[in-house]
């Protein structure tokens, strides 16, 4: 006898089925949720950085590495032209001003100047033999003038004589105009002779003080023959380090060549290159800063050079104060270079997120700190630390500062 079996409902049958359909349609919702809602990121907590913004005094200012230099280096050339015929001086060692660097020969220099001397002695030999003619001169005149004068005073009196005989009748009108002819022509001559005397007298000055002059210029001409010839040595122009000689014994050198270096240690200063973003914002007289071994070092920019090369250009500072008792040429020193006053300004510590982000958005935590979320941010100044909020944040906001390279694109960070 056959038992009769129950019709199962039509749902039993398709159970299978329908439970697949379900599972997909769930999957489904779940792949449309992700596409459509915000993409989120579990990030672990022990893995990032996180910063609060704070008020704080921000000093804007650059952080870049510099390099001690010898306050002033100072180029030696030589005056004269002449072979290399020996080199005293050491590369490294410490110089006197005075000290000889090395040493030229130059055999025609010192013919010439030889030449120069015999000029100087005849010239003095000629102004001596002209001064005495000229002395012999005077004397001939003054002895003439002496005669005349003696001459006119027997004249004189001979006329008087003459002019008493002839009012006694001794003597005739005739011999009395002939004594007085005689003696009025000597008058003349005697005030021609003394006229000639003092034109000679002055004509004898102006030639002593032209012999004078011309011998002068001879002695002077010497005088810098015997200065060129001591320029054959070339000496240190100051005290310091002769940091390099680039030339050798025997070697041919022209005048006002570059031959030596010489460094001044007395004083050093710091040279560094910043980024032409500064370029306009950088002016001698700024201050600076060098922190070493726990003490600060104060610094001022003495010479910008407006030149920029690789996107760089050139600046220097020197010591205002006390300088580290280690300093030597080409030692490396952080250096912080001051571009205002401290001011009271919104701020978050530095992080490599703005590399990521360019500084226009950042991970804001929410209250319970359980959740980040990408809002736009707006930055302004910045310095090694800090960076000034402008936009975006508020006091005590929360926000993740690193990791941003293993973020990519989501949206939110959940933290665990």
């Amino acid at each position: 006898m056959d038992i009769q079996r129950e019709k199962q409902p039509w749902y039993s049958r398709y159970k299978y089925h329908m439970a697949a359909g379900i599972i997909f349609t769930v999957f489904l919702v779940y792949v449309v949720f992700l596409s459509v809602g915000p993409r989120r990121l579990q990030v672990d907590v022990e893995r990032i950085q996180i910063a609060v913004v704070k008020k704080d005094k921000f000093l804007e200012y650059i952080d870049v590495e510099g390099v001690v230099q010898p306050i002033l280096t100072i180029q030696v050339n030589t005056r004269e032209a002449g072979s290399v015929d020996y080199i005293p001086g050491e590369e490294g060692s410490m110089l006197s001003q005075g000290d000889t660097i090395l040493v030229l020969s130059n055999p025609d220099l010192v013919r010439s100047i030889e030449d120069q001397r015999d000029e100087w002695e005849k010239q003095m030999i000629s102004y001596q033999e002209k001064l005495i003619e000229m002395e012999q001169k005077s004397l001939t005149l003054q002895q003439q003038a002496l005669q005349t004068d003696y001459e006119l005073t027997r004249l004189r009196k001979s006329y008087e004589l003459d002019k008493e005989e002839y009012r006694m009748g001794i003597k005739s009108k005739a011999q009395l105009e002939v004594s007085e002819d005689e003696f009025n022509f000597n008058v003349e001559k005697a005030a021609l002779q003394r006229e000639g005397l003092r034109q000679d007298s002055v004509v004898t000055m102006i030639r002593r003080d032209l012999l004078r002059n011309d011998q002068e210029r001879e002695r002077k001409k010497y005088l810098r023959s015997c200065e060129r010839r001591d320029d054959l040595i070339v000496k240190a122009p100051v005290n310091g380090q002769l940091s390099f000689i680039k030339v050798t014994p025997g070697q041919m050198v022209s005048s006002n060549e570059a031959i030596a270096e010489i460094k001044i240690l007395d004083q050093f200063k710091i040279h560094t290159s910043l980024s032409e973003y500064y370029i306009d914002r950088i002016v001698t007289g700024l201050p600076g800063t060098i922190h070493y071994q726990g003490s600060k070092y104060p610094l001022q920019i003495s010479k910008v050079v407006p030149e920029v090369k690789d996107r760089t250009f050139d600046v220097d500072l020197v010591f205002t104060g006390e300088i580290p008792d280690n300093v030597r040429i080409g030692k490396s020193f952080r250096v912080q270079i001051e571009l205002g006053q401290p001011e009271e300004a919104l701020v978050i510590s530095r992080g490599n997120f703005y590399s990521t982000t360019a500084g226009q958005w950042v991970y804001k935590l929410n209250g319970t700190k359980t959740k980040a979320t990408r809002v736009p941010i707006s930055i302004g100044r910045q310095n090694p630390q800090q960076y000034e909020i402008t936009d975006g944040l508020h006091l005590e906001d929360y926000v993740i500062t690193t990791g941003y390279d293993t973020f990519g694109d989501a949206q939110e960070l959940i933290l665990k």
